[in-house]
């Protein structure tokens, strides 16, 4: 027991420095984290989140990379030509989405402190989720992002959520800026 006492002590004291992610030495949060993967699964987080490679069989879940968000290494691409304003277009990697809001990217939800959330608080966390902004008071969440739908969870299931994000491993990742919509669009 004193060993144990004595090891929860240091991985306190390593979490306030930053050395390891707080919620780490939080193992007794597994109820929370599990019932956060089981919201990440049924919202369809993955689904963009994820990035997507050619696989034997086709596209498949690029899943090294985590909830990393869309690929900094992804090759560049002008916006395509919509051909009406209400269209909208996706990266094959299902990270990169334009329509009249611009172009987005798929966020990094990883623990990363420089690329991802990894220096979010949990508070910030649901702040972004129910207000539709980047840390709760930055630029605007765009589509595809449905953050009015995670919004609208209790912030029991927003904490399970963060909770789960923050106990996977963090990759470095960072994700392109968002590309507000061309004058021609935004005149629409």
């Amino acid at each position: 027991m004193h060993i144990t006492l004595k090891s929860a002590a240091v991985a306190t004291a390593l979490s306030c420095l930053g050395l390891v992610p707080a919620l780490s030495v939080a193992a007794g949060n597994q109820a929370e984290i599990k019932r956060g993967a089981q919201l990440i699964e049924f919202g369809g987080c993955k689904d963009c989140h994820i990035p997507l490679k050619m696989g034997p069989k086709g596209p498949e879940k690029d899943v090294a990379r985590g909830l990393s968000g869309h690929p900094a290494d992804a090759p560049g691409a002008a916006q395509p030509k919509l051909d009406a304003y209400w269209n909208w277009a996706g990266s094959a990697t299902m990270t990169a989405f334009t329509g009249p809001w611009g172009t987005s990217y798929s966020a990094n939800l990883t623990p990363d402190k420089d690329t991802g959330i990894g220096a979010w608080r949990v508070g910030d966390f649901i702040q972004a989720m129910r207000s539709g902004k980047h840390l709760g008071a930055g630029r605007p969440i765009v589509p595809p992002m449905p953050w009015q739908a995670v919004g609208s969870l209790s912030d029991k299931d927003l904490r399970a959520i963060y909770a789960y994000l923050m106990s996977r491993p963090a990759v470095n990742n960072r994700v392109p800026d968002y590309t507000p919509p061309s004058a021609a669009i935004a005149a629409k």
